[in-house]
């Protein structure tokens, strides 16, 4: 069995975010094309957000170089008001994958303080099962079905908990139906006109 790994990444805040996105943990290094969130070229989550706000789905996309365009990404996730991190922030591999099923969290990231860092947050997404499943769990909220949402109170603020599907690969379901329910969460949080 592997060693721990920490998180590689500090957690993405930018000032006035209103969304936090949280997936589990990012994958091995060696399949990133980036520094930043869902590193991996495979991973659709950069697609769907080219798909929902630019109707584009290779708008962050630099195909020549099989990279994602880092810094446009971050530029447009500051302006919108969307926050980064995961759900864990000490994993051990128990096979050489990077698929969550094979991780095995150590330590589970300060979600409380995380927020607090995030004074006009009013929600968070978790984008796949596992991540969904430690959010949920922490703050003792029913977890909503795929696509679903929750309401839960944190601070005095109330919140809203969106279960995403997964924009992973291995998730059994297209990019442009993904991308299809993270438009409505998108809209509903007032980032995007519907």
């Amino acid at each position: 069995m592997n060693g721990v790994e920490q998180h590689p990444l500090e957690p993405f805040t930018p000032a006035g975010a209103r969304l936090l996105m949280l997936g589990s943990f990012p994958p091995a290094r060696r399949r990133w094309c980036m520094d930043f969130f869902y590193p991996n070229f495979i991973n659709d989550m950069w697609r769907i957000f080219g798909i929902v706000f630019f109707a584009d789905k290779d708008r962050f996309v630099d195909r020549a170089a099989a990279a994602f365009r880092r810094d446009d990404i971050v530029r447009f996730l500051t302006e919108k008001g969307v926050a980064l991190y995961d759900t864990a922030c000490a994993v051990r591999r128990t096979k050489n994958t990077a698929s969550d099923k094979d991780l095995e969290i150590v330590g589970e990231t300060d979600l409380e303080a995380l927020l607090r860092r995030l004074p006009q947050c009013r929600a968070v997404a978790t984008t796949g099962q596992k991540a969904t499943d430690v959010f949920t769990k922490h703050f003792g909220i029913k977890p909503p079905k795929v696509g679903a949402s929750v309401t839960f109170t944190f601070d005095g603020r109330e919140l809203r908990l969106y279960r995403m599907p997964s924009s992973s690969r291995a998730y059994p379901m297209k990019v442009e139906r993904k991308a299809v329910y993270y438009g409505e969460m998108f809209a509903a949080e007032g980032l995007k006109t519907p």
